[in-house]
């Protein structure tokens, strides 16, 4: 059973959430208290019902990472420079190099990692916040699978800052070839960080507050 939610089954089979019950999770080690509880029993952390600034953090932090995350494809993510020539890519420019050299699966890969998985968490994290005032075209339970999704995947969005700093700590050799990370290494770290924040700042109770899952 999740700590965020619990269901109860009542008169008819129908489902009831904790709160409707009268009951309290801890976010900390997940142990059920009476709804008049201030402390957890078993680990002493403070019951919180429900996070009111929730809502406004989360929009706070995507709005910055949406920000940021525009640069991060203007700017180049990669410069190379050799004996007889100095290029600079972009993420997608770089995808692109990699796909016509043969590497598919690389560049499949930071496609997905740097375009795709951003863009859709972005949709996702304002899907989730708009969803809680009004009606939205997935049930409760689904928008919290949704939920855990965005966190889940949260950590495979640096992919393609990692290749960057990998590549600039092994190709240093010194006149004949160099690779260092551009600005927009520096501005997609961010772009992930602050979604990493937005997500994490999401309080998932109010999927169930918002009540608009049938029974």
């Amino acid at each position: 059973m999740s700590v965020h939610h619990m269901e109860i089954t009542g008169p008819g089979d129908s489902l009831i959430t904790a709160r409707q019950a009268g009951l309290l999770a801890c976010d900390r080690c997940g142990r059920v208290h009476d709804a008049a509880a201030l402390a957890c029993a078993r680990c002493g952390a403070r019951l919180e019902r429900r996070d009111g600034r929730s809502l406004q953090q989360v929009w706070a932090w995507l709005l910055a990472g949406i920000v940021v995350y525009i640069p991060a494809n203007i700017y180049p993510m990669l410069r190379t420079s050799t004996l007889l020539d100095q290029s600079e890519s972009t993420i997608v420019g770089g995808a692109i190099d990699l796909f016509h050299h043969g590497a598919y699966g690389v560049a499949l890969i930071v496609f997905v990692a740097s375009i795709v998985i951003p863009i859709g968490k972005f949709i996702a994290i304002g899907y989730l916040a708009l969803s809680l005032r009004r009606a939205g075209f997935l049930s409760a339970h689904s928008r919290h699978r949704l939920y855990e999704v965005v966190e889940f995947i949260g950590r495979w969005s640096m992919i393609d800052v990692f290749v960057v700093a990998i590549l600039s700590a092994l190709v240093q050799l010194g006149s004949v070839a160099t690779i260092n990370p551009g600005i927009a290494a520096v501005s997609f770290a961010l772009s992930v960080a602050f979604t990493m924040l937005a997500a994490q700042s999401f309080d998932p109770k109010l999927i169930w507050d918002a009540g608009r899952e049938p029974s």
